[in-house]
């Protein structure tokens, strides 16, 4: 059933990076060991250190980066494994830019496997063929392949990431921050913070993540999702290897991530869900976290002890390391075992840890890893236990640059479930379509109908639809493809969307292309006697939000971003279950996009 599944590869010893030797198993010294970074790991302790010296008021300009795609051998928490990596390291590289600039980004296959890549969260407007979902806004990058992405960010700033929309790709490691700075951010709360850090956290799994897709997707598996052996904080993290006996696991380098914090200053920590399944508590013992940010969006301060966060969603809290009881601190990233329908044997501990310790001045002979180095402190106890895997209350923030909902003009309702169908395979549905990738991008088909047709009479029924259809395409509309569930919307709109859930487990959504307001949440029925009476007034906006199950979300968005948006669950496993619908934006605009002719390559030789 996939569940705890542990594939015990690559057992050699790598020829690339030999693990360190030195220093004891330690499982509770706080005395530091020697620890030689592998070829293989990202030094995140500088990496994801973000200058306070960057300047966000420059005029905009082109930044280029390039990204090689590849399989290396790597144990970011000591078991040996195969990881598909950015430019031969884990995690990936920082993307800095500031709003206004022009990106290009340079992606070279060298893997084994399809691939592209998503940014999460940018807008893309007038770029959709850049927004990198496998099948929807391009084909995939084959191996030995190559695609440039090029746009620009003219209009949003804060904290995002970019990962592999191929499949379960990304799981295994095809990830990195991608930070967009803004003059009007740092006008707004960079008086706030002295020093910034980017803090990745996510569930880990010891084996290739098409190993567990295989099992999860058969027959008689009815939605028990594969339960991780461990989870990471910037990509290490701390594994006792005597629960995997016969597997190569380097007890020696099961290391935890070091923050070495200058002592009385205050931080920055944007903190991304990169994971695939769980959604983690966040926290720093004795430390409480000023949360100023969530998905790109300024919040008025709120000061909390523990922070949910759902697949995919980012936040930015400030601490003070000011506390005078001791030096070193745990940060916690707790993942939510009360979202798992099964156990993991190989999982005894689901709270991940890192250490946070001062120094005087920002610099220590004190390493970036340790798998030794621990604190005595405890967590907060006045957080209770995050039973029901609950997302974040959004109308408990307020976002600082105040923005009124408009009123709606259409309505639609999409329900979400598993159901069990042939072969008693479970799959995942919007309404009664359950996703499958394309034979070729939809974005590109889409293009080739409407393009044409502009330019003189259209003849093809199908092409007369895009344009004239409002709400759900009719399935076929694509090639056939009767596994594409659309809503059409030809022209501007204020769209509201109510998305019930009618499954047990909760569902963490991100739509693309959008920022959308979150108009009202709730458990059980949605309340039509209330529809209109919800406020509108400064409401909090994002790009990802948890659905809890059985419960409900109502979504609003202002439709002027044309191309095809995806609209998905950003648990990976659900994904390839088919949790997957999308809205097509004023097709018209659509037929009017400039594509590259490699973008259009891509399509024509799978």
């Amino acid at each position: 059933m996939g569940i705890g599944l542990r594939r015990y590869q690559n057992s050699a010893t790598p020829s690339s990076s030999s693990p360190s030797s030195s220093g004891p198993p330690g499982l509770g010294s706080n005395s530091t060991s020697t620890f030689t970074l592998p070829d293989w790991k990202l030094d995140t302790s500088t990496a994801y250190r973000i200058s306070k010296s960057w300047n966000s008021s420059e005029p905009a300009t082109t930044r280029v980066y390039n990204l090689t795609i590849s399989e290396v051998t790597g144990w970011p928490d000591g078991y040996n494994r195969t990881l598909t990596v950015i430019n031969g390291q884990f995690p990936g590289p920082l993307i800095e830019a500031n709003m206004g600039d022009r990106l290009i980004v340079n992606v070279q296959n060298n893997g084994v496997n399809m691939t592209t890549i998503h940014f999460h969260g940018l807008y893309q407007n007038g770029t959709n063929f850049m927004d990198g979902t496998y099948q929807i806004s391009q084909c995939g990058i084959p191996p030995g392949g190559s695609f440039t992405y090029n746009f620009t960010v003219p209009d949003q700033y804060g904290t995002y990431w970019y990962h592999s929309h191929y499949s379960t790709q990304y799981m295994d490691g095809v990830i990195g921050p991608f930070i967009i700075h803004s003059q009007e951010e740092d006008d707004l709360i960079g008086a706030m913070y002295d020093y910034d850090q980017v803090v990745l956290i996510s569930d880990w799994y010891h084996g290739l993540s098409e190993g567990y897709l295989s099992d999860y997707l058969a027959s008689g598996n009815e939605n028990t999702e594969p339960v991780p052996d461990n989870g990471l904080i910037n990509g290490a993290a701390f594994f006792n290897c005597a629960l995997t006996p016969g597997a190569t696991c380097y007890q020696q380098d099961a290391n935890r991530t070091i923050f070495n914090f200058e002592r009385d200053k205050t931080y920055r920590l944007r903190v991304i869900n990169t994971g695939a399944f769980a959604e983690i508590n966040f926290s720093v013992d004795e430390h409480p976290l000023t949360l100023v940010e969530g998905d790109g969006v300024l919040i008025q301060p709120t000061t909390l002890h523990k922070l949910a966060v759902a697949v995919a969603q980012r936040y930015s809290v400030l601490i003070t390391t000011n506390i005078t009881s001791t030096d070193n601190f745990w940060v916690r990233a707790e993942l939510v075992e009360y979202c798992f329908h099964a156990t993991n044997p190989v999982l005894v501990d689901s709270g991940i840890t890192a250490v946070l310790t001062y120094t005087d001045n920002g610099n220590s002979d004190t390493p970036s890893y340790s798998n030794n180095m621990t604190a005595e402190t405890d967590s907060w106890g006045d957080v209770a236990a995050n039973v029901l895997c609950l997302d974040l209350n959004n109308t408990s923030i307020e976002p600082m640059v105040v923005t009124q909902a408009p009123d709606a003009t259409v309505f639609y309702r999409v329900d979400v479930s598993f159901q069990i169908g042939s072969y008693a395979i479970d799959l995942a549905y919007f309404n009664a379509t359950s996703w499958k990738p394309a034979s070729t991008s939809i974005l590109y088909q889409a293009y080739e109908m409407l393009a044409p047709g502009l330019s003189s009479a259209v003849v093809d029924n199908n092409s007369t639809e895009l344009l004239n259809t409002t709400g759900p395409l009719a399935l076929g509309v694509f090639g056939g493809n009767q596994d594409q569930y659309i809503i059409n919307v030809p022209d501007y709109e204020v769209v509201d969307i109510l998305i019930r859930n009618l499954d047990d487990g909760s569902h963490p959504f991100h739509l693309h292309g959008y920022k959308f307001w979150v108009i009202g949440t709730g458990s059980g029925a949605f309340p039509y006697n209330e529809y209109g009476k919800f406020n509108t007034t400064n409401p909090m906006r994002r790009d990802t939000i948890g659905i809890q199950g059985y419960g409900w979300a109502l979504l609003r968005f202002v439709a002027d971003n044309p191309g095809l948006w995806p609209l998905h669950c950003h648990i990976t496993w659900h994904l390839e279950a088919g949790l997957l619908m999308q809205f097509e934006v004023q097709p018209k605009m659509i037929a009017q996009f400039e594509p590259p002719a490699a973008w259009a390559q891509l399509c024509a030789t799978q």
